[in-house]
């Protein structure tokens, strides 16, 4: 499906010099001489690559629709991690690439929607927050817990985050997946 090069909107999927590409960031542009674009940063699907593309309006783009489907994650071998389709029981090999450091928070049995095009795995979208343990962490100094500082924690999948100085080694906790962060003590 075309769209006008000025229609593009982060998350969006397009065709682009030969390759699938998904906007991350965009800004609109008014130069004060010239007509307006969209200054457009695209990563790449497949190898990860970025690239900061203008588009005026004028410009069309095919915009790519991606299949989305529920599968259930099952076990990593040799960087390669396998999902189970829950419908038909198909399983899927992905490369460990294409999950990139969110792979550190896929627990067994953990359902994903998996994007693929034309057949082709090409995504892999975990949910939004996960719960981890921390394994450990620095106990509360008296007095610091007026601050609203964060201190560090090691959870038990290895990743490292901030938490509250309420916190304790052994507590359960929600993490947000996209970026690592503590969102609140689990119940």
């Amino acid at each position: 499906m075309k769209i006008a090069g000025n229609a593009i909107r982060p998350g969006n999927v397009i065709e682009h010099q030969d390759g699938l590409w998904k906007a991350v960031k965009i800004q609109h542009t008014q130069p004060g001489k010239g007509g307006a674009y969209m200054q457009v940063e695209l990563k790449n699907l497949r190898d990860g690559r970025k690239l900061n593309e203008r588009f005026r309006s004028a410009d069309a783009v095919e915009r790519v629709r991606l299949d989305q489907k529920d599968y259930q994650y099952l076990f990593e071998a040799d960087g390669k991690y396998t999902f189970m389709d829950t419908e038909t029981f198909d399983q899927i090999e992905i490369n460990g690439e294409l999950i990139g450091e969110q792979a550190a928070f896929l627990q067994d049995g953990m359902m994903v929607i998996v994007e693929s095009y034309e057949g082709e795995a090409i995504g892999v979208s975990l949910p939004e927050f996960v719960t981890l343990k921390v394994e450990e962490t620095e106990p509360v100094v008296k007095g610091q817990t007026a601050a609203s500082s964060y201190k560090p924690a090691k959870l038990d999948n290895g990743v490292r985050t901030m938490v509250p100085p309420f916190i304790n080694t052994g507590d359960k906790i929600i993490v947000a997946t996209a970026d690592s962060t503590y969102a609140k003590r689990a119940d």
